[in-house]
């Protein structure tokens, strides 16, 4: 009997934990009408189909298809194995050497063709669904609302429109986390080195941004690409979007960030949501001026130093008993 493997997946907000079961469910019935016997099922849940390098269940299926447990691999259409046409491909040609056929219920058995065609209209979708995703979200900015997730400091305002609808992207001063934002901003201009305030704040229980635990680079973050609590333009009522975009390395299947032109940048005033005033936001741009002099410095004397030493293993002996 023809053993088969079923996989499911599932990342979109608009789905849920049932889609897996109800991939499973069609899966099982096709099979049944087959007459395959289900020898394994491999999922990933809540997990993007643009890269299969971070998806468990899709490297296990790998995995025990190369060990020969199945003869088969079901799934109800490619792109729920992956909307990567390089992806697909080396997926589909490891499993061909191993003798696995790719079977779904939308395409049937899959072969070259399927690999190029599906996989090149699944690149154009993840494309078309970018654009759009950025449109809409720079429409918002354009409105002054923010155009990312929630930030520390701000909590979400519900309302709904003429019609009952909510309205989606309003933000209000969250005090309590306001309060914590001025504090960080007051010792970090006086000097306070960012380690100290977070192991101050988890001894204090004070919950960092998204209820985990406060680290260094969260408050640090990076002065030229926007990040960290203390380089956050909006808590001086300033709302900077589209200052970084992200990218996935190919190697490891996530996005790193790469900073934009400052022309593409797209800001708006927002002085309701200011938090902090504009003399301690000054105070730590002068404070982060110094801590920026101090490793050019150091880093100055370290390149001296190691310049002195090379001059002086040039005028000694390379080995102790062969002299240049």
């Amino acid at each position: 009997m023809t053993r088969v493997a079923l996989y499911a997946r599932y990342s979109s907000d608009n789905q849920r934990d049932a889609s897996i079961e109800d991939q499973f469910r069609i899966c099982r019935e096709q099979a049944k009408r087959e007459k395959w016997k289900i020898v394994g099922t491999y999922k990933d849940a809540g997990i993007s189909g643009a890269s299969m390098i971070l998806r468990p269940g899709i490297q296990m299926l790998l995995q025990d298809a190369q060990a020969g447990q199945f003869d088969i691999v079901l799934a109800e259409a490619l792109d729920r194995i992956s909307r990567d046409q390089a992806d697909v491909a080396t997926l589909f040609k490891h499993l061909k050497f191993g003798g696995v056929p790719i079977v779904t219920l939308a395409e049937g058995e899959i072969s070259e063709l399927h690999v190029g065609l599906k996989g090149t209209m699944n690149a154009l979708f993840l494309k078309d669904l970018a654009a759009k995703t950025h449109r809409g979200i720079r429409g918002r900015v354009e409105e002054s609302k923010p155009g990312g997730g929630l930030c520390y400091g701000y909590k979400v305002v519900k309302l709904l429109d003429a019609r009952g609808e909510p309205i989606h992207g309003d933000r209000e001063i969250n005090e309590a986390e306001a309060i914590i934002v001025r504090r960080v901003f007051r010792d970090f201009a006086a000097g306070i080195a960012p380690r100290t305030i977070t192991r101050t704040l988890n001894e204090e229980g004070v919950p960092g941004p998204g209820g985990k635990p406060w680290g260094d680079t969260t408050i640090r973050g990076h002065v030229k690409r926007g990040t960290g609590l203390v380089n956050n333009e909006l808590y001086i009522g300033r709302l900077i979007w589209n200052r970084l975009r992200y990218i996935k390395d190919p190697s490891t299947g996530k996005r790193v960030s790469r900073l934009n032109p400052e022309s593409e940048w797209i800001v708006k005033d927002v002085p309701e949501l200011r938090i902090v005033d504009e003399d301690l936001w000054q105070a730590v741009r002068e404070r982060q001026g110094e801590i920026a002099e101090k490793f050019v410095n150091v880093a100055e004397g370290v390149r001296k130093h190691h310049r002195k030493n090379r001059l002086n293993g040039s005028r000694r002996p390379r080995t102790l008993f062969c002299p240049v």
